[in-house]
Formats: structure tokens, sequence, C-alpha cells
């Protein structure tokens, strides 16, 4: 016998004692797909035979098939299950992981279970215990499927059991292999002439009565084929000749099911559009018409609940689809996918009262659908409805996959009233220009932000860059107090910058730090070509800009007027008044304006990397405490213990050691003084600002992490190459690492520049994202000069005794930071950029908070 066992179902092993179960499991099952009574049993008693374990071994097996059916694995209980009280809450918890219970029956002759119990020491009991089972057994057979089993198999003989074959067969929905791309179109209802119009502006092309697409794209119906349309049948024709080719796939709508039952004779009533499509049969020859009929039901009725493709990471149904459900099959789940989340209530309008299951959706597989017309396709949570009631006037939408871009063709005509008008008032153009949708999409916006249980606890983050990414629990207590309390409005917050490693310690006399060991770092590794930029003597400032409030609205979500935000690298605003803010922001977006780069990206916003400067406009307070009282205080002591040893060495005393020795201090703090006044200035007004972008992160569609560093300096010279000082160049040069001569010209050109006051440089692989032998480089190490590290480490670090012990830092742990916070950060744009829900954005900014919090010398 082929016993077939879907790959996600809840199979019991039924039997007497001596039937053989366990070994039928160990030889068809993995181990750890197979919970035993008998080893539960052992594992809360040391006893497999203990019966008064029995309530505790079976309410420890139920709860690890709860969580193995919740992930959706494979489960196989090996128990007797002879009686239905048993298997009453196995076939429960099947339903409420929407798993299909499968019977496996072992029912072989009392006299071969008999011997084989014989033949083990820990089966001592009589053979009545046999005889019980099989009259239990006998007695269940023919009401299983009424329990709720969907496949009973049953094996009568030694024979039986020894020629079984499983064979694991997949769930219907699970089309994972299919991996496109996709077109996927919304609720078309007999609209014929769009539908052809759409499919052409797609780029499919009919030949022989089949729509294909030239590059192998398919197209995938959401359902919802028939009624209201004029052209009923033609739609269905045109739709089940692409899927019949394999040009398409499809999913069935609550319309095409009720379809269906009339066509196959059942008693439904005729409303809702149903009259028409019955209409279209009705003119139809007798002899075409029940052909017709018998086709076009048989096709309708074939269709598949709703369809898991690429991998997992689309799904396709007609109302939606929860995660839970998702390439499960039961009766919930098919109804869920006709129907959406119900009440049981109906409106005003006589239509069914549904839950926005939507709003609290936090699955990774992205979900289409369609059933409710919206005016406009709109990502919430990773869902859109792409139903934009074509039928009601509205227009026919497909989302292309994996490029989520939505193109839409206009209904050429009204063809039916809709019961609940969506294209008014509430869900219609307001005075402001915001649609319903737009005002949906807030909503979902603000519902969707991190969860506390999002954030506590092990997580373990998926990344492009870096594989995965772990956060621990210690991690994550000050990244929650920031986010909850000081960061800006959340949804401004789409990146965070990585931390920067500092090149290996210099070896030369005087200096900690030295551009040779960083560009050697790299040609080690084998870069070729590095970008050596300024290292500005500000603070790092990631700027989200929009060209205006709508664009900052339709984008972020953001609906107060604001059209952009500058954040510390912690997420935090950076200026506590908005009106520098809003200047600031209006100086570069002028910038953007002159250069054209609104059109040329086709963006309504950017997200760029920047410094700000000066260092006091952010750090006033770090200064003033910290750094400007340790100078005070040396500059009024020092200078005054010189003069008296001095005096003391004229009257004879020998002092020439400590005098020595006190002359470099007052020297050092001298130094130490002037090295922070470089990065202070009075700021009177934004005009008193300079902003240096370096990066253009993201804009519309594209985060530019596969553009090299040359490709971003230009961008930021053509927003600073204009009359306007606020926007500031950062000086660069690009380094061919095998010219000595180039090489020779950077380091100068870092000597000079630290020697007159400047902060030093940073050295990047000239490729954004660079890999070498050992995996993933760094994506810039930075290189300080001698003078800026005395605001570091203290006026005296250069003494000699400092500078050794100094030259013993470890740059492992940093480095490791910047790499795990670099893929956070390319991660939350990508998701960005992909409309991903913001709760998966926001959960690798969360992270960079958390990598912040390890214990990482910061001076480093």
């Amino acid at each position: 016998m082929q016993i077939k066992i879907p790959e996600f179902s809840l199979v019991l092993l039924m039997g007497p004692s001596g039937s053989g179960k366990s070994t039928f499991a160990a030889r068809h099952f993995a181990g750890t797909e197979v919970l035993s009574s008998d080893r539960f049993r052992a594992w809360v008693d040391d006893d497999e035979n203990s019966l008064d374990a029995t309530v505790d071994a079976f309410d420890a097996l139920r709860y690890v098939a709860a969580k193995r059916l919740k992930r959706g694995r494979l489960t196989v209980v090996d128990a007797t299950n002879v009686q239905p009280f048993a298997r009453k809450p196995l076939v429960a918890l099947a339903r409420e992981y929407h798993a299909l219970p499968v019977a496996v029956v072992l029912n072989l002759p009392e006299s071969v279970c008999h011997k084989r119990n014989a033949a083990r020491e820990d089966r001592d009991f009589g053979p009545h215990v046999v005889r019980n089972h099989r009259r239990d057994l006998e007695r269940s057979m023919k009401g299983l499927r009424r329990e709720g089993f969907r496949y009973v198999y049953e094996l009568k003989t030694v024979e039986d059991v020894e020629a079984a074959e499983v064979v694991r067969t997949r769930l219907w929905p699970d089309k994972r292999d299919e991996h496109g791309p996709f077109d996927v179109v919304g609720d078309v209802h007999g609209c014929m002439d769009e539908l052809a119009e759409l499919l052409d502006t797609l780029g499919y092309r009919e030949d022989d009565g089949v729509h294909r697409h030239p590059e192998g794209r398919k197209a995938v119906f959401v359902g919802d084929l028939v009624d209201r349309g004029p052209r009923n049948l033609d739609v269905v024709r045109t739709v089940r000749a692409m899927v019949e080719s394999g040009a398409a796939l499809a999913v069935p709508g609550n319309h095409d099911v009720k379809l269906v039952k009339k066509l196959r004779g059942k008693n439904v009533r005729v409303a809702h559009g149903l009259a028409e499509t019955l209409a279209e049969f009705a003119a139809l020859p007798d002899g075409e018409r029940q052909r017709a009929e018998r086709e076009v039901a048989d096709f309708l009725d074939g269709l598949v609940s709703h369809a898991v493709l690429d991998g997992g990471d689309l799904v396709v149904a007609h109302a939606g689809m929860k995660e839970e459900m998702q390439g499960r099959g039961s009766g919930a789940v098919r109804s869920f996918a006709l129907f959406g989340d119900t009440s049981g209530e109906t409106d005003e309008f006589g239509l069914p009262v549904r839950h926005d299951w939507a709003a609290g959706y936090r699955g990774r597989a992205a979900v289409v659908y369609g059933h409710t017309p919206v005016p406009e396709a709109e990502w919430v949570n990773n869902t859109i409805n792409v139903d934009t009631g074509c039928v009601f006037g509205g227009k026919l939408t497909a989302l292309r996959w994996p490029e989520r871009d939505l193109v839409s063709v206009p209904a050429r005509e009204t063809y039916a009233e809709p019961a609940r008008p969506f294209l008014d008032g509430e869900a219609g153009a307001s005075g402001d220009g915001a649609t319903g949708s737009d005002v949906a999409a807030q909503l979902a916006l603000d519902a969707d932000g991190l969860h506390l249980a999002d954030v506590t606890g092990k997580r373990i983050i998926e990344t492009r860059l870096r594989k995965t990414v772990t956060v621990y629990p210690e991690q994550s207590a000050a990244a929650l107090e920031t986010m909850s309390r000081f960061a800006a409005d959340p949804r401004w917050l789409v990146y965070l910058p990585p931390t920067m490693s500092p090149s290996e310690t210099s070896e030369r006399e005087g200096y900690l730090e030295h551009p040779d060991r960083a560009l050697a770092h790299y040609r080690s590794r084998g870069v070729e070509t590095v970008v050596c930029q300024e290292k500005h003597m500000g603070s790092r400032a990631v700027v989200a800009v929009c060209r205006d409030a709508a664009a900052a609205e339709r984008r972020f979500g953001v609906d107060t007027g604001e059209t952009g935000v500058v954040l510390t690298r912690t997420g935090r605003r950076f200026f506590p008044d908005r009106e520098t803010e809003t200047a600031l922001l209006d100086r570069l977006r002028s910038g953007i304006d002159r250069t054209g780069w609104w059109d040329r990206f086709e963006t309504g916003w950017a997200v760029l990397d920047c410094e700000l400067m000066p260092w006091s406009a952010k750090a006033q307070e770090l200064l003033r405490q910290q750094y400007a009282a340790v100078g005070a205080a040396a500059r009024a002591a020092l200078p005054a213990a010189v003069a008296s040893l001095e005096a003391a060495q004229a009257s004879g005393v020998d002092v020439s050691a400590l005098l020595d020795r006190t002359r470099q201090r007052d020297d050092a703090t001298v130094r130490y003084v002037d090295a922070y006044r470089h990065y202070c200035w009075p700021v009177e007004s934004v005009d008193d600002l300079r902003l240096a972008p370096f990066h253009v992160l993201a804009t519309e569609g594209a985060a530019h992490v596969d553009r090299d560093h040359r490709w971003h300096m230009d961008r930021a010279a053509e927003l600073t190459g204009q009359d306007d000082p606020v926007l500031y160049p950062t000086a660069h040069r690009a380094v061919d690492l095998s010219d000595e001569a180039a090489v020779a010209d950077a380091v100068a050109w870092w000597e000079s520049m630290t020697e007159s006051g400047g902060e030093g440089m940073v050295i990047k692989p000239l490729d954004f994202v660079a890999y070498g032998k050992k995996g993933m480089m760094q994506p810039a190490v930075k290189c300080r000069g001698r003078e800026y590290l005395r605001i570091i480490y203290g006026p005296e670090y250069t003494l000699p005794e400092n500078l050794e012990r100094l030259r013993r830092r470890n740059l492992k742990r940093k480095r490791s930071l910047a790499l795990r916070e670099f893929a956070l950060g390319v991660e939350a744009l990508e998701r960005f950029v992909r409309r991903e829900p913001l709760r998966r954005v926001h959960e690798c900014v969360f992270a960079v908070l958390a990598m912040e919090s390890d214990p990482v010398d910061p001076r480093l």
C-alpha cells in the first residue's frame, strides 16, 4: 500500500500494543518527527511503562506537538490511539494549527501482537489488554473520518506493514518552487477589455489564444474573475488558457465559488452580479452552454484556496491570509482566503463586517489580495490589496513581483454600482489631497511599531550582508530606553549609521594612528583602490529630506507638515528647536532642487549620510563640562607651576627633571586646548552651520549601496558645488594602492591636513560593500591626527609611557561591532526601500542601538 501523507500534517499511528507502531515510525519517519507516548512517560517518570505517569506524559506530548505544528512541521504521534477520547484532543490540535489529520491504523491480528509482547520483558500484561485495544479500534474504524481525519490508511497483516510505502505529498497551496517573476492581477469581475489592456501593458502577447510573457513572467489572478462585468465567460476562458499553458496561476474568489455551486445545481441566492454571469451562459446554444458550464465549473472548482510562492516570500489569496494559515489546508483556511476575517455581522449596506486582519499582520511573507475594493493599492504591514474596483469604474491593477511596482489601467466605464461606496468621503480624495488609503496606511504605520516582544529576549536578525546578527537581552535595555523616550518620531527612523574602527596601531615614533597602516590594511586584503575622505570636525548626522509635506506623508507616513528630519547617530533629533532644523532642511532641499535629483532619481525623498559642523552644535555641554574644564584647570595651574619651578631652579634647587616634565605637560595642555577649539564656533543661525553630505543612502526604489564611493562623492559634490556655504564639500581622493607615489601623496595629504588642525581621514574600499577572502571587509577605517587624539586620550597621551600602553589596544571587538552594525544599517535601508513593514525596518534600527551598549572602549 502507498500511504500518501501531506508534508504538513498530524499523523496518528493507531493500533494495539505489539502491532509494531514504533518500528513502523522508525522506518518511515525521522526521529525528531515522532512523539512517542512511551518515551514521554520515560521523560517524566524514568519508566516507559509507568501508567500513573500517563496524564503528565500526554500533557507534555501535546505541548511539544503544538510547538511543532505551530512551526509547520510534520508531527507523528506514536501511541495506541484506539479510543475516540484519546484522539479528540489531538484532532483538535490539528484543527487549531490548520494541519491535516492522518490516521495510519496497524490493525494486526491478536496472535501477532501477543507473540511480540511475549518476547519483551517489559510487556508482562495479560492478553486482555490487546483484546480490549482491538475491540476499541474495531469500533472506531467507521467513524474516523467523522472525527475529522482527512486520510485513513489501514494495514491488516504483517505483509501489509512490510510492503507499505510512505510518500510525502505537498499541500496544494505550496508552490514555493515557483519563483516568477510574477504579475499579480486584482479582481477582474468580467472586465475583459481592461484585462486585455492590462496584460498588454505588462508585456504579455497573445499567441494561439494564450497570453504569454516573452520574458517568462507569470500572471497570478487573485480571484473574482466573474460577476458584475460584461464579459465574464471571456475572462474565464482567457485565464483558464493561461493557467493550463503554465503562463499563469490563479486562486478562487468568493464569486467564483458561488458560481461553481450554482452550476453544480446548488441553491444559491442570485445576487451581487451573478445574474449577469448566468445570462451569458443562457445566451449560448444548448450544447455549447452545457459544455461551457462544465468547463467553467471544473476549472474554478479546481483552484486552490491560496498560493505560497517564491520560496515562501509571496502569498496570494483572494481576501488575504494570516501568517499562521499560510501554506496550510483546512476549512478555516479556505474560508479566510475567500471571505477574510468576518465577524458574522452585516453593516448598513448589508455586507459582512470584516476585521482588518492586515493592520495586525506581522508575517515575513508579502500577502497580495483583493476582495474589498480600494481607491489605491497601498502597502500596509507587508500586505497589499490590489482590487482597485475596476468593475465599479475604478481601475484594474497588477503588482509586479519582486519589483513591487504597481501597473494599472482605468476602467472604460462603470459596469456596476457598489453596495458600499468606495470612491467618496472617507475612502475618496479629501480636500488636502490625501486619500482614504493614505489615511489607512498612516494608521497602519502608527500601529506597526515595535512591540515589547520584538525587542526583549534574545533576537536573531537576518541580514543580506552578514546572514544573522544576534542581539542579546542585556544589550536591549538602553536601546529600548532610547527608542521609547528620546528618539525622534519613529516614522523617520529608517537608518542609523555604524560605528567605525580605527586603523591598526602605528609603530612610528610619536604616533598612535597613521595612514600607512590603514592603507596596508586594505592592500593586504586584496583591495586595489580606496577612497580617502576628509574626516570633518563635526558630528555624524542622518538626514531624511522630502520634496514637500505631501511626499513626507506619502512615504514616511508623517502627517505633521514636516518635510524631513536631522538625526544624530543614536536616532535623536539633532536640534532641540524645529526652527533651525527646518531652515537647514530648506537649504538642503534647495540644493537638491538645483541638482535635479527629484526627477533624475524619480523620487520625492532622499536619505543622506552627512557630517554636521561644528561639533559644538551637538556637544556643547560635553565640551563645556569635560574638555573645557580640563583645559581651563590645566591652563590655570601649569603655567604657575612652571614659573615656581623656574624660580626654584634659579635659586639653586635641582628641579630640572620635574621642570622638564611640567613644561611638557603645559605644552600638551596648550595643544589640547587648541585641538578642541577647532571644533567650536558660535552658532547664531543656520548660516553658521556646515552640512557635509558624503553618502546618498536611499531614494525611492533604491538603496544606493550598490554604487561605489566615487559615485557617492560625485553626488555629494553636486550638492556642495553651489553658492551656499552651508552645504560643505568633503575633500577626497581615490588612491590606487599599487601606485607607491599615489599612496605617498595620500599620506602627505593626511599629514598636512592634521598638522593644520584637521581631524584626519576615513579610508574606504572603492566598493560600498567589499569582500575579501575572509568575507565582508571593514566598510571604512578611520585614521585620526595626532593632535585630535589628544581630545580623545588626554593631553599627555603622547608621552612615551602612555603611548606604549595605548598601542596595546585591542581592535577585534570594535571591528566586529562595526561589521554587524553596517550589515544592520544596510538591511534597514533595503527593507524600507522594499516597503516592508516599519517594524521590520525598526528591528534593524533597534539592533544598531542595542549593539552600541557593547562594552567597547569608546575612545576607539
